[in-house]
Parts: C-alpha cells; sequence; structure tokens
C-alpha cells in the first residue's frame, strides 16, 4: 500500500497524465500483490474497463454536442430565454442561468456550454452595463449543471465503472438535482439583480415569443430524442445517443443550414480526441479498481470514517468536504476516476444508497469546475470575458454558496434524487 501511494504521488507531482498515473499506481499495486507475474492482469483489466457496449455513448454525446456548438443553436435558445425573461430586472443573468437548463440537455458537459453560452452572453451582459466578472461569474456557475441534466457524459462513466448503479437510473436522479441548482443560482441572481439595479429590456410581444420558441424547437427536441427513448425503454443509452447524434447532424446541416462539411469535421476530430483521453482515463481506472478490491482499501477507508464518527450525515459531510477539497486540484473527471473505485463501495457499505450517493459525488465533483485554481469554466469565461481571473473568483462567491446550500439539500433530502427514479421502477 504505501508503494503504490508513493507512486502515485510522486508520478501526479511531476506532472504526468492522470491515465499514466493511474496504471502505474496500480501495476505498483498488482506487483506488491503477487509479484511481476501479476502485471499479466494490468492490460486484462485495461481491456475489461473499455470493453462496455454502453460506452459507445460516449464518442456519440460528444460528438452530439460538438455538433450543438458549431450549428449556433445557442443563439435561437438564447431568444427564446430572453423572451420569457428579458423583461426583468437583471434579464440577461436570469436568461443566461436558465439557457444553461436547456443547454445541459443537449451537450451535458460544463466546458462546452461555457463557450457555447458565454461567447454570445458574456459580450450582451457587458454591453449592457454588467460588469465583466459578473458576467463571466454567472455564465461560469450555471454551466455546471451541465454534466448533471441527462445526459451526462460522467453519469456513463460513473456507471461503468461502479456497476450497482445503473445509466438509467443516474439520467433520472440527476433531473431533479440539475433544477434545484438552477434555482438556487436564479435566486442569487433575482438578489444581485435588485441589489445592483441591473436593467431590463422592453417585453416581448406575444408573436415574437412564439417566433422565438418555434426556431428554438427543433433543438428543443434534442433531450426528448435522448431521454423519450431510454426512459420509455424504446431505446438503449448507446441507441439513444446515435440517433441524437443522427438528428442533430440533420437539422444543422438542411433546417438550420449552419452546419458546413468543414464544421462537421472538426467536430469529428474534436470528438475523437476527447474519447480518447476519456478512454485512457477509463482503461486506467479499471486497474486501480480492481487494486482496490483486492487490497481491501475500502474497508480500510470506512474504518478510518467510521471511527471519526458513527452519524450517518456527518460521515456524508466528510466526505462531500474531502471531494470539495479534491476539486480543488483535478478536473471532474479524473477525480471521478481517482475516488469513485475507494468512496463509492465504501459509502455502501456503511449503508448508503449507491443511487442516492452517486448523485451527491457527480453534483459535488462537479463544483471543481467553479473552484480555484483548476475551475476551468471560470477559467473559461473569465478568457471570454478579457477579465482577470481572480476578479471572476470573487463575484463567484454568492453563486458558489447557492451550489453548496444545493448539495447540502441533496445530502440530507435523498428523495430529492430518488423520487424520480423509483417512478420509473
Amino acid at each position: 500500500m504505501p508503494v503504490v501511494i508513493s507512486v502515485f504521488l510522486v508520478m501526479l507531482l511531476i506532472g504526468a497524465p492522470v491515465g499514466l498515473v493511474m496504471v502505474f499506481a496500480g501495476g505498483a499495486g498488482a506487483i506488491s500483490l503477487g509479484g511481476l507475474d501479476y502485471l499479466a492482469i494490468v492490460p486484462e483489466k485495461m481491456f475489461s474497463g473499455v470493453s462496455s457496449f454502453v460506452l459507445i455513448a460516449i464518442p456519440y454525446f460528444i460528438f452530439t454536442s460538438e455538433l450543438m456548438s458549431h450549428a449556433s443553436l445557442t443563439e435561437r435558445l438564447i431568444a427564446f430565454n430572453n423572451a420569457l425573461l428579458g423583461r426583468v430586472r437583471g434579464g440577461l443573468s436570469h436568461v443566461n442561468v436558465t439557457v444553461s437548463i436547456f443547454f445541459a440537455g443537449l451537450t451535458g458537459a460544463a466546458v462546452t456550454d461555457t463557450v457555447s453560452i458565454g461567447r454570445i452572453m458574456i459580450p450582451a451582459m457587458k454591453k449592457e452595463g454588467y460588469t465583466a466578472e459578473y458576467a463571466a461569474a454567472v455564465t461560469a456557475c450555471s454551466s455546471i449543471v451541465g454534466p448533471i441534466i441527462p445526459p451526462s457524459i460522467i453519469m456513463v462513466i460513473y456507471a461503468t465503472i461502479l456497476r450497482d448503479v445503473s445509466v438509467i437510473s443516474l439520467f433520472a436522479a440527476g433531473i431533479v438535482p440539475g433544477v434545484l441548482m438552477s434555482l438556487s443560482m436564479l435566486v442569487v441572481s433575482g438578489f444581485l439583480a435588485w441589489k445592483h439595479g441591473f436593467p431590463r429590456h422592453e417585453p416581448v410581444g406575444f408573436v415574437a415569443a412564439v417566433g422565438a420558441f418555434i426556431l428554438s424547437l427543433p433543438a428543443l427536441m434534442v433531450p426528448l430524442v435522448i431521454l423519450g427513448g431510454i426512459l420509455s425503454g424504446l431505446t438503449t443509452v448507446t441507441e439513444a445517443s446515435a440517433f441524437a447524434a443522427v438528428y442533430t447532424l440533420l437539422i444543422g446541416v438542411l433546417l438550420y443550414r449552419r452546419l458546413t462539411w468543414a464544421k462537421v469535421w472538426d467536430a469529428l476530430v474534436t470528438t475523437i480526441r476527447f474519447s480518447g483521453v476519456v478512454f485512457l482515463l477509463l482503461a486506467a481506472s479499471a486497474v486501480l479498481s480492481w487494486f482496490v478490491v483486492r487490497s481491501g482499501i475500502a474497508r480500510e477507508a470506512a474504518d478510518i470514517i467510521t471511527t471519526i464518527t458513527d452519524s450517518a450525515s456527518l460521515q456524508l459531510l466528510l466526505v462531500i468536504v474531502f471531494l470539495l477539497i479534491l476539486g480543488t486540484v483535478m478536473d471532474v473527471l479524473p477525480a471521478l476516476v481517482v475516488a469513485g473505485p475507494v468512496l463509492h463501495p465504501t459509502m455502501v457499505g456503511l449503508g448508503f444508497d449507491p443511487l442516492h450517493f452517486a448523485i451527491v459525488m457527480i453534483v459535488t465533483l462537479n463544483v471543481s469546475n467553479i473552484t480555484p485554481p483548476v475551475g476551468m469554466t471560470l477559467l473559461t469565461a473569465a478568457k471570454i470575458a478579457e477579465v482577470p481571473y481572480e476578479r471572476v473568483i470573487v463575484a463567484a462567491l454568492p453563486f458558489f454558496g447557492a451550489v453548496i446550500t444545493a448539495i447540502l439539500l441533496l445530502a440530507f433530502v435523498p428523495q430529492l434524487s430518488l423520487w424520480l427514479p423509483s417512478l420509473l421502477k
């Protein structure tokens, strides 16, 4: 065990890719358990980690996300949301949050949401008198609902690594938490709009609002294509992801006429690159997961937690604090594949519902997108807004507080995440 931790920390500190860190740490663990002969298990586990049929959905979801971005569907979603909320004080701030809800159902990736929404909303907000740091903060923070409201690449990966929860259950369980987080940020947005006297637009006529809805309707159908097929049982997750990619390609080329073959090619290249990173992490996590099971680390972690406290609420709170700290130094996906194999069996062994804990862990790790120094959505939004990162961090603090409040509600009111999946049984 000390050898594995040493290998893991040394490679991490020298800046090695997280995938290689986990492979070498898992290999060191294999040697510690059974000598050099056990190294033959490493390639076998790496292959098994990426051989699940459901993983085919990942490149399809990434491709759909890229096509959405290249087809400029964000503009239509923003126009529709502006027609609904633009007349309210701080309208663009509220639109920024609500459009993230819709866009989350299209892409499932936080940084993609930040780029797609931010490059339109941030300049528009700055033009109307919002500070650059506030525009960046609200864009970055609202984007973290992307991996929570399905479809979600993170949920597919979680279900693959830890197989006692299904992708379908995770998708259903993520809807209410995603909406809850967005509502908490809308409350903050409304308070700040009142406090600072943010501007509002003239009311949009009924005909114009209906027109904006009709123009955005084909894009809004993408979540229905995905979730409708999955939750109704008509399609598998993989089939639904493929249908969504084909549907997005067709409306982007034939209906909106914004997708050129050059843009489609660029979307394919990005999909291949990102998929390669994801599958390397999955293969590496399979090696580390095997070592965690064989070495009894999960049992030891459970013993440590129970030694500190026997209160279930405090145990869960300790894990949430640990995940928040982990998120300050690691991005969502690497943190998930590193911590998931240890924490999930530990918490299930302590009596927590596996689906409930999965949602708490996924939501909490997504906060890493807005916590420095990593904070990928904050960094991205700051770059778009052309404002120092430090100022965006300060502006994001009220929204960070709203997200933490939502996490605590999800942690201590399990039915918020378990209610909808229970209806599907």
